[in-house]
């Protein structure tokens, strides 16, 4: 459990995230993610010399990625600071701020940014020598769909994994409809009030047309109208599955910045003195071959147990859920009210650029316990590899 590492209220901010192919498919995620940073930092009057480390958590390479953690921290105004890269798929944003918030209670620094920016969208396409191939042929590799598509242990596709935990929770077609439709939904209360609730964390995208023009990109791209008759009319994507291209996510672009500190400094940077936010506790789980889904809730449990509390004290959950099955199976296994969770969005509505995902999703959290008045937050997520993380947050 963490004592001392704290997040400003509202030191936080996510771009919108843009569709696949969209609007931000050939800007350099880490490029883009450190000039946001340095964009917000100014917004705030901040002055980016007051950061002692920069935690970079990004998963699909970029040219010069190699550099990321001290060239986005340099780019962002940061120039002497150190930055170290952060990259384990979909739990790459929690274990960033779990990162961050061991970096605090060490006392190894007082004052972080943890950027998170990733752009699915035009990865790279890699060739690696093979002087045993034919003719000295190169293996071929596309970086992001090929691993989505084959866990080199398990050996299948990411959805065949949902598919698996589906069949063993017994996972029905209409179940994952059902909760599709109720996360579109929960998304529609996001935009209600022209944005209001989104305006809260949300902070606009600029993409440098020509030396003059600069497109703002303010609301997020890609997201699909859903119904239940427009769902009930998709095939399965694998033969007697029980998922749709409607009820799995897409890929997408976008970045996340957010503050982690101590009580003292989170104070002052805080727009609102009287909501503290304190990092908790951090879980992590890894399950059978090509069960990825399954190990969301016991990494949750392990969260919930290192923070003392149980399901029952919660005041929001927030989750990863590239598979309508994974929210479906993690409310069955520790016996939560499925639809009560992700109020707001979710990534299987508005997309998952990977490294962003989980921070937006804990910022979102953040924001729900707020109005509330206070409680506990639960992030969890899936990862590559059978894995998932979940982080504990106190509001108030």
């Amino acid at each position: 459990m963490l004592t001392k590492a704290f997040i400003p209220y509202r030191g936080y901010y996510s771009t919108p995230f843009a569709r696949w192919q969209g609007t931000l498919a050939n800007e350099h995620s880490i490029v883009l993610g450190a000039t946001t940073s340095k964009r917000f930092f100014e917004s705030k009057g901040w002055d980016p010399a007051m950061i002692e480390y920069v935690m970079v958590g990004s998963t699909v390479y970029q040219q010069q990625w190699f550099y990321s953690g001290p060239w986005a921290a340099a780019m962002m105004g940061a120039v002497n600071v150190p930055g170290v890269l952060i990259t384990q798929a979909c739990s790459t944003s929690a274990f960033s701020l779990f990162q961050a918030g061991m970096g605090v209670e060490t006392g190894l620094f007082t004052n972080s940014w943890c950027l998170l920016a990733d752009r699915c969208s035009n990865g790279p396409h890699a060739i690696w020598p093979n002087p045993n191939g034919p003719g000295g042929k190169v293996i071929a590799e596309d970086w992001f769909l090929d691993n989505v598509n084959k866990d080199p242990w398990a050996g299948g596709a990411m959805i065949q994994t949902a598919e698996n935990v589906s069949k063993e929770y017994s996972v029905t077609r209409e179940e994952c409809d059902a909760i599709t439709l109720r996360r579109y939904e929960q998304y529609q209360d996001a935009l209600a009030n022209d944005r209001e609730f989104q305006k809260r964390y949300m902070f606009p995208a600029e993409v440098q047309i020509s030396k003059k023009k600069i497109f703002t990109l303010d609301a997020d791209e890609g997201v699909t109208v859903t119904t239940k008759e427009g769902l009930a009319g998709l095939r399965p994507v694998l033969p007697d599955g029980v998922h749709t291209f409607g009820s799995q996510t897409f890929p997408a672009d976008g970045n996340c910045g957010i503050s982690v500190t101590t009580r003292e400094k989170a104070l002052e940077l805080s727009a609102d003195k009287n909501i503290p936010v304190q990092i908790l506790s951090y879980g992590y789980a890894r399950t059978k071959k090509a069960y990825m889904a399954a190990a969301v809730a016991p990494s949750a449990q392990k969260a919930l147990d290192d923070a003392g509390i149980k399901a029952a004290d919660l005041a929001a959950i927030k989750t990863h859920n590239p598979f309508a099955a994974n929210d479906i199976v993690m409310a069955k296994a520790m016996g939560l009210d499925v639809n009560s969770m992700n109020n707001y969005g979710s990534s299987l509505i508005y997309g998952h650029p990977q490294g962003p995902t989980g921070v937006r999703l804990i910022m979102e959290g953040i924001e729900e316990v707020a109005m509330k008045g206070g409680g506990y937050l639960l992030f969890s997520g899936c990862a590559a590899g059978d894995t998932a993380a979940s982080i504990i947050i106190k509001v108030g």
